[in-house]
Parts: C-alpha cells; sequence; structure tokens
C-alpha cells in the first residue's frame, strides 16, 4: 500500500462528496487540549454536554485499537439567508443559530464520512476506522487544529483562511499511516472582538469559554434561564452567532455548497406566537430535521416567550395569558408570568394577580410575583 498514493486519490475523492476541506493528523494524545479541559473543569467552566472521561477525549488509543492517524473533515455552511423574513410589529420572530440552519449538521457530515470510509475500504480492504461529529469523544477543533484546518480563534471555533468559522467538523480515526498535514499558524493578533461583543461574557478570555454564561448553552438547557441571562437573550430561539458575526474573518464569508444546509427561513426565523402552542407531533414534522431540535420544544418554547418579552410585544399578552394559566409545565407557566410583566399593560397585570391567587407551584409564584414587581417599578 503507497500511502503517499492513497492520501492524494482520498483528497481527490473527498471533493467529488461535497467535503470542502480535508486534513491528516496523527493519532498520538492531545496533551495541551488535555490540560485545558482540566482547567475548565476545575473552573467548572464545562457545560455538561461533554464526554464526562476526559483521557477519552484526548487519547485516540482509548476509542479504537491500534490507530495510526486522524482525518479530519470540514464543510462550509452559508451565513445569509437567499429569502428573507422581516420581524414586524405583531408578527415577531425568533432565530436560530447558523449551525442550525438546513439539514442537521451531524447527519450531513456522519453521510460524508461513510462515503469515505467506503471509498478507503475499496481501496484498502483490511482498513479500520472509527468516525465521529460533534457528539463523538474526541474535541474537533483539537484534531481539526491539528490536522491543519484552520487555527483554534479567540471565540474558540475554528476558522479556516477560505471559509471562516462558518464550517463543520468531523473525524475520522484510522489504523492507516497517513503523513501529517502541518497547522496553520493563528491569526487572530491582537484583536479581540469577539471577547468584547460577546453578551454574556461567556469569553473569559481569548480561547477561554464558560459555557455556563454562553447563550449558545443557555438556550438549550431546559429550566428557568437565571434572571441575569432573560434580557441577554434577545429573539435568539437557539444558539448564538455573535463571536462570529463580529469576526473580521468572517467578514464577507457567505457560502452556499451543500443544497441540505440552505435554511427554510420560516423555520430558521419562525414566528414567535404560534410556538407557544404548537403540539409535540406538530414540532417535531416542522423542526425535527434541524440540529436545534434536539432537546425538545420545551427550551425553544421558552426562548420565544423570553423573544415576546425582549420585543416587549403587546399583541402577544392573550397568547401568554393562556400559557401561563393552562400549560402543565412549570417552567413555561413561570416564564410566561414574568414575560407578561415585563410587557406590561392592564391585561396582563390583571391576569398576574388572578394567577398569584390561584398558582399551587412555589417556583411559578416566585416568577409571578417577579412580574408584578415590574409594575410596581413602573409606578414608584
Amino acid at each position: 500500500m503507497n500511502v503517499k498514493e492513497l492520501k492524494k486519490d482520498i483528497i481527490a475523492y473527498s471533493k467529488t462528496i461535497g467535503i470542502d476541506k480535508i486534513g491528516f493528523t496523527t493519532a498520538s494524545t492531545f496533551d495541551e487540549m488535555k490540560n485545558r479541559l482540566l482547567q475548565q473543569r476545575e473552573l467548572d467552566y464545562q457545560s455538561g454536554f461533554e464526554e464526562p472521561d476526559i483521557e477519552k477525549r484526548v487519547n485516540p488509543a482509548l476509542l479504537m485499537d491500534e490507530p495510526r492517524s486522524i482525518i479530519s473533515i470540514a464543510l462550509a455552511y452559508p451565513s445569509k439567508m437567499k429569502i428573507r423574513v422581516e420581524s414586524k410589529k405583531g408578527e415577531r420572530r425568533g432565530i436560530f443559530c447558523r449551525a442550525s440552519w438546513g439539514t442537521d449538521y451531524h447527519v450531513v457530515l456522519r453521510d460524508r464520512l461513510k462515503k469515505l470510509e467506503n471509498y478507503i475500504l475499496s481501496k484498502v480492504p483490511e482498513a479500520k476506522f472509527k468516525s465521529m461529529v460533534d457528539t463523538g469523544e474526541l474535541v474537533d477543533r483539537a484534531v481539526a487544529e491539528r490536522a491543519g484546518i484552520g487555527w483554534c480563534g479567540k471565540n474558540c471555533a475554528i476558522i479556516t483562511p477560505e471559509f471562516g468559522s462558518y464550517v463543520y467538523l468531523g473525524e475520522m480515526i484510522t489504523n492507516i499511516p497517513f503523513h501529517s498535514d502541518k497547522p496553520i499558524e493563528n491569526q487572530c493578533g491582537d484583536c479581540n472582538k469577539c471577547v468584547d461583543a460577546c453578551p454574556t461574557g461567556a469569553l473569559v478570555q481569548g480561547g477561554q469559554l464558560d459555557s455556563n454564561r454562553c447563550i449558545a448553552f443557555l438556550t438549550q438547557t431546559k429550566g428557568f434561564l437565571p434572571d441575569q441571562f432573560r434580557e441577554k437573550i434577545g429573539n435568539r430561539l437557539y444558539g448564538c452567532d455573535t463571536c462570529q458575526t463580529v469576526c473580521p474573518e468572517n467578514k464577507g464569508k457567505d457560502f452556499h455548497i451543500h443544497e441540505e444546509m440552505e435554511p427554510n427561513p420560516e423555520i430558521a426565523k419562525p414566528l414567535l406566537k404560534p410556538l407557544l402552542h404548537i403540539s409535540n407531533r406538530e414540532f417535531k414534522e416542522k423542526y425535527g430535521h434541524v440540529s436545534g431540535s434536539w432537546r425538545g420544544k420545551k427550551p425553544i418554547q421558552r426562548n420565544a416567550i423570553l423573544a415576546l418579552a425582549h420585543f416587549k410585544d403587546e399583541t402577544a399578552v392573550g397568547d401568554l395569558i393562556t400559557v401561563m394559566k393552562n400549560d402543565t409545565r412549570p417552567v413555561i407557566r413561570g416564564t410566561a408570568a414574568w414575560a407578561l410583566g415585563k410587557i406590561g399593560g392592564e391585561e396582563a397585570m390583571n391576569a398576574l394577580q388572578k394567577a398569584q391567587i390561584n398558582e399551587l407551584d412555589e417556583d411559578v409564584i416566585e416568577e409571578i410575583n417577579k412580574g408584578l414587581n415590574f409594575f410596581m417599578k413602573k409606578e414608584s
């Protein structure tokens, strides 16, 4: 087996199946990443969604027998919608982050990795693989950085010279000893725009993220959103793009290469009020194919309520009162009560006063009181 020729063939083939960048690196341990992960754990900066075993996140030998190298792939996704829909008074809209536009990227990248595996097997029948996307054990960006896909920016995203940071990442551990590509030198320099622009200060410093403060993480939680973040969320339903949109490396970067990544504007930027009453079945049918649906409808509905409060949408008061009175989930009832206080008006205040008498859940009662406190502040 001529590994050098095989690598050339794989690179050529990858272009025919819609892989925008491909890089190769060793299967040695990611020692620097291990130190960073240990520090993140010590500082309690982890989100809880990660693989809990740090050794598995940095040592490919724990994931596959006799790994010799890792192939890293990147696919570019759009940063702008071809068809725009406007959020206007009475018809306010929320927004899913760009990484949740189009078909779930896990599905798309797994398809490319499977095709790559089959191609390599046709050349080397004894080849072995372990492929993963995002939810796998390895840290995608650590692999991509070492494989020369891009550099790890201060916003903790891989930044490629060609596509900026608007790329999905996946990797494949293999027993074939490919020659490694050279990493790209970090080009962030003195730029600190992403750190300065982070709405919640989650980017503690360049390259260090406190996940518990990150809006992208907070939008995926299922409980009450902490008070300090409720007004920071804006109209975000899932994820946050701020640290990407302010990045100079992303200026003018907008690639529409993959049809399955094209957003349907009514899904990527949906009307908020209909989300309050959507059934599980309707939610699955409309949003089930996007990555932002993985936690179910509850976080999306809670965020939609917060977005209506952000817009102070008086046309949503009736809907929010219905939700506060009838929804079986305390988080949704309570968030609706808080939002009614934020929006204000006599109808909202009367509904909160009635709910204060009828509500039995202590957490919801606390939220009703917060809502009523908004009225007291206005009067004083």
